[in-house]
C-alpha cells in the first residue's frame, strides 16, 4: 500500500527552479507518477488525479495559500498509471487567494485541465449552513466495500487504500433491487490511517460506486467535468459522504456530493457531469 502523500507527490522538473512564487515565474512544471492502486477497474480514480494536480498547484502558489479551496476540472482523456507532467500557470496572486491554471499531460497529450483557487483554510465552524449531516448507521454496521465487488466484473484497487463503509440501506442494487432514488452514501477513511486533509477530500468527493448504480445503470461512469469546493479543514476521523443523482438523460448523469467531518460540519462538496450508458 502506498500512502496518500506518497501516491500524490510531485517533483519540480528543474530542482533549481523551486517554488514558482519564489522564482517570480508565471509557469512551473512538475513530474509525478500516477499510482495504479488508486484505480477503479483499469481507470485511475478522478478524485485521485485531481489531488495530484492540486499538490502541484500548492507547490506553485504563494506559501500563504497552501490549500485547494475550489477546483473546476475538465477530463479530456483518462491518464494511465505512470509518469505525467503537470504544468501550472499562476493567473493571479491576491491577498487571500491564488488562482492557477493546471494541465496534466501524458506522452505530450493533454489529459486533464483544471482551474484551482488556493487559500488558507481554517478549522472553524460555519457561520450558517443549510446542509445538516447525512444520517447513517454506525460505521461498523455498514458494508465494507471490497476490492472485488460481487457482480461488478472488474476489481476496484481503490478499496485497498480507501476504506468505504456503504450504508446497507442503499445496497439494493447489489441484489438486483436498486431503490431508484439515485443515492449512494456511507463512511470513508484512508486505509493508511492518516486523517483527511484538503487534498485527500478530493478523493472522497468522487464516491465509488456512482449514483447511477442505484438507478439500475451499472458500469463505468467516466467524469467529464467536476467542480469541487473545500470549505474548511476536516476534523480527525472518518467522514460521511452522500452522493445524489439529479438528472439522467442524453447518456449523461449529474451528481452532487457532500462530505461531513466528525464534528458534523460540511467540509467539502462537488458537482460532476459524467457519461452513463442508458438502456434503449
Amino acid at each position: 500500500m502506498k500512502e496518500f502523500s506518497r501516491a500524490t507527490a510531485v517533483r519540480p522538473r528543474n530542482e533549481d527552479e523551486g517554488n514558482a512564487a519564489d522564482a517570480g515565474e508565471r509557469r512551473v512544471e512538475f513530474d509525478a507518477d500516477l499510482d495504479a492502486q488508486w484505480s477503479v477497474g483499469d481507470k485511475l480514480h478522478g478524485g485521485y488525479v485531481l489531488a495530484v494536480m492540486a499538490r502541484a498547484a500548492a507547490r506553485a502558489a504563494s506559501p500563504e495559500h497552501p490549500h485547494p479551496a475550489a477546483v473546476s476540472a475538465t477530463f479530456l482523456r483518462a491518464p494511465d498509471p505512470g509518469p505525467v507532467v503537470i504544468a501550472v500557470d499562476t493567473l493571479r496572486e491576491g491577498r487571500t487567494v491564488s488562482q492557477l491554471r493546471v494541465r496534466m499531460s501524458q506522452d505530450d497529450r493533454p489529459m486533464v485541465e483544471a482551474l484551482i483557487c488556493q487559500e488558507r483554510l481554517e478549522d472553524a465552524d460555519p457561520w450558517w449552513s443549510a446542509a445538516p449531516p447525512v444520517e447513517l448507521p454506525d460505521r461498523q454496521d455498514c458494508f465494507l466495500a471490497p476490492k472485488e465487488p460481487p457482480g461488478a466484473g472488474f476489481p476496484v484497487p481503490l478499496m485497498e487504500v480507501v476504506e468505504e463503509h456503504v450504508d446497507p440501506g442503499v445496497l439494493g442494487f447489489a441484489l438486483g433491487e436498486p431503490s431508484r432514488r439515485g443515492l449512494i452514501q456511507g463512511w470513508q477513511r484512508l486505509a493508511d490511517g492518516t486523517d483527511w486533509d484538503p487534498f485527500s477530500l478530493l478523493v472522497a468527493l468522487d464516491m465509488v460506486p456512482p449514483a447511477s448504480y442505484d438507478l439500475a445503470l451499472p458500469g463505468w461512469a467516466p467524469t467529464i467535468q467536476l467542480t469541487a469546493y473545500i470549505r474548511r479543514l476536516p476534523a480527525p476521523g472518518p467522514v460521511r459522504v452522500r452522493m445524489r443523482a439529479t438528472d439522467v438523460g442524453g447518456d449523461r448523469i449529474d451528481e452532487t456530493v457532500h462530505v461531513w467531518d466528525s464534528k458534523d460540519r460540511l467540509v467539502a462538496q462537488a458537482t460532476q457531469l459524467a457519461a452513463v450508458r442508458i438502456p434503449s
